[in-house]
């Protein structure tokens, strides 16, 4: 799943809830809001100051081949 970070501690992630994705918003690792669209994450968070978290592989991972 697709994850963001921005500053003053923002995270935003997707989620499942009731059947529906939704866009969770947290600060600091409490949930600010579950949101339906981007315009209602930006009532929350600056969208400029998100950054997507891309985690790469490990040194526990195998290599391909």
């Amino acid at each position: 799943m697709a994850r963001w970070v921005g500053g003053r501690g923002f995270e935003v992630d997707t989620v499942t809830l009731d059947g529906g994705a939704r866009l969770r918003v947290r600060q600091y690792g409490v949930v600010v809001a579950y949101c339906r669209t981007v315009a209602e994450v930006a009532e929350h968070v600056d969208l400029a100051e998100l950054a997507e978290l891309i985690i790469l592989p490990g040194a526990g991972a195998r290599p391909r081949g």
